[in-house]
């Protein structure tokens, strides 16, 4: 599992953009910039949908103002339903990254085993700040049904 300090690996997430679906990968997103990153088990879930990621929707403002570049989210799930989540959950100036094969969640030791639950392999639920690609806070929850220590309020305690 990916550690403070470590470097992000390099991926390649898919974000839509005007012509369709585009790829960005590690350096596109994170090089030279402070990005908080939320990871998710996947869009419209319950706990993402309900419970993580309005809180930073919310607090958008004041991450922002802590010298923060960009708030990203991921997700094990395509970019057509990353897009629809961001549009109904209102979450403007937000970054969804589809990692539609979880191949960014496997390179950073991130990823869960869902198919108990008809899910296949999905994200846990994390929140990290990275500076130019170098991970300097990292929150994992224990349980992928919670967001408490990967929440907005506990991450801006620690930024």
């Amino acid at each position: 599992m990916i550690q403070v300090g470590d470097h992000l690996p390099q991926a390649t997430f898919r974000v839509n953009g005007p012509d369709g679906p585009q790829a960005r990968t590690t350096d596109d997103v994170f090089k030279g910039r402070r990005v908080v990153l939320i990871g998710v088990p996947g869009a419209f879930t319950p706990s993402c949908h309900r419970n993580h990621l309005p809180g930073f929707v919310a607090n958008r403002e004041q991450i922002l103002a802590r010298g923060i570049d960009a708030i990203a989210v991921t997700a094990v799930n395509d970019v057509f339903v990353l897009d629809a989540w961001a549009k109904a959950s209102g979450a403007e100036g937000i970054e969804f990254l589809a990692d539609g094969n979880a191949d960014f969640a496997k390179a950073i030791g991130l990823d869960m085993d869902g198919t108990g639950f008809g899910l296949g392999t999905r994200s846990k639920r994390y929140s990290m700040l990275v500076e130019d690609g170098v991970v300097r806070v990292l929150n994992v929850e224990e349980s992928p049904s919670k967001a408490e220590a990967s929440g907005a309020e506990a991450l801006l305690k620690v930024i």
